[in-house]
């Protein structure tokens, strides 16, 4: 007996160290990749402000590289593209002084804050403590941009056009845990630019967390470039697509959502209907009503939408979960027609429209050889 009890409290302390030891781990390596962070920003400022590349002809970049190789040969990061790269980081960050304003606005707070306790008549001397220059200095050293990996970053600005844009895709991969795959296909998705666009009347009828993580989690327009269909394509012909490729459809809704079926039966009194898609999103906790539509926007799509909405609430929605928004996706909208919808809706919906770039004609299936016809073909020769 006492063999057992210790042999169980010896397996939960070797579980409770490897834990310990993973967590220091993770914290190394995140330490490791802020001391990089930093060298490769205070490289990139010396080669920028000095103008070396400049100064000391083509040649800097490789012979800067060999030098360091050659010092430091255990070391990796020291390539030619990688110094370029250390360059580009600086300047890329330091445009339009976004970062700097951020500090700026977040150490003026501070000092307000400290006038405010200490009474007007106090000044905040310099000389009894660091400098603004000095606590801006330390304060961006502890600046998200050094939260993620270094080739991360490289995506970030090599793909971005501003420092907003560039600080969006940051912040998302340190809350979300982006791997460099997904923050690429974000970035290819234009998540900047379409997240948080699609109109709808959250703030009707959600509380306010839930609203605004709503808002931020619907996106206007959603990019289905992963489609190819036919001209003259119906809703099935969509709705069939999307379902076919939902790894990519789940990327481009975004994170969080949970896919539970389509055509969906909701059974209202003696019939039953088919919501085209039903998702639950983990971040929001409720369910997600998606109707897809081929056509412009109409106002009777928000009818049904919001019925729909009602329903999965009746049916399906648990005391643990917030209440159920809904989702239309179509071709094309009016937002006027889409605000007035909104307004006279009893449920929280959005409205968003949906694009792609590739459609082939009608007959093209019709147009290329059949397998036997190929096979005929190579017989012939």
């Amino acid at each position: 007996m006492t063999n057992t009890l210790k042999n169980t409290d010896f397996k939960q302390w070797l579980g409770d160290l490897k834990l310990r030891i993973r967590q220091s781990q993770i914290k190394a390596a995140i330490k490791v990749n802020e001391e990089l962070l930093r060298l490769y920003w205070d490289l990139g400022h010396d080669i920028a402000v000095r103008q070396m590349d400049s100064a000391w002809g083509s040649g800097f970049f490789e012979q800067l590289s060999r030098e360091l190789k050659a010092e430091f040969p255990d070391l990796k990061g020291f390539s030619t593209s990688n110094l370029k790269y250390a360059k580009r980081f600086y300047l890329f960050y330091s445009q339009d002084n976004v970062i700097f304003q951020q500090l700026v606005g977040k150490l003026e707070i501070s000092e307000n804050a400290i006038r405010h306790q200490l009474g007007a008549e106090i000044q905040v001397v310099e000389n009894k403590g660091l400098t603004i220059r000095q606590q801006l200095a330390d304060e961006f050293m502890t600046h998200s941009i050094f939260q993620i990996p270094w080739f991360h970053h490289v995506l970030i600005f090599t793909k971005c056009k501003s420092t907003k844009e560039a600080l969006f895709y940051v912040q998302k991969t340190i809350k979300n845990g982006w791997s460099r795959a997904m923050l690429l296909n974000f970035i290819d998705a234009d998540l900047y630019n379409t997240q948080g666009k699609a109109l709808n009347n959250f703030d009707k009828f959600l509380p306010d967390v839930q609203s605004e993580l709503a808002k931020e989690t619907l996106k206007d327009p959603y990019k289905f470039d992963f489609l190819t269909l036919t001209e003259n394509y119906k809703e099935k012909d969509l709705e069939d697509a999307l379902v076919a490729n939902i790894t990519h459809f789940l990327l481009e809704l975004g994170q969080g959502f949970a896919y539970l079926g389509r055509q969906y039966p909701i059974k209202v009194g003696n019939r039953e209907r088919n919501i085209d898609l039903l998702f639950y999103h983990l971040g929001l906790h409720c369910y997600v009503v998606i109707e897809l539509k081929t056509r412009e926007f109409e106002p009777e799509h928000a009818g049904k939408l919001g019925y729909y909405v009602t329903a999965v609430n009746h049916q399906l929605k648990k005391d643990c979960d917030n209440p159920t928004i809904g989702l239309l996706i179509c071709k094309t909208k009016d937002n006027v027609d889409v605000q007035y919808s909104l307004e006279s809706s009893t449920q929280p919906i959005g409205i968003s429209e949906y694009e792609f770039s590739k459609l082939v004609p009608e007959n093209f299936k019709s147009s290329l050889p059949s397998i036997e016809e190929i096979e005929e073909k190579l017989s012939q020769k």
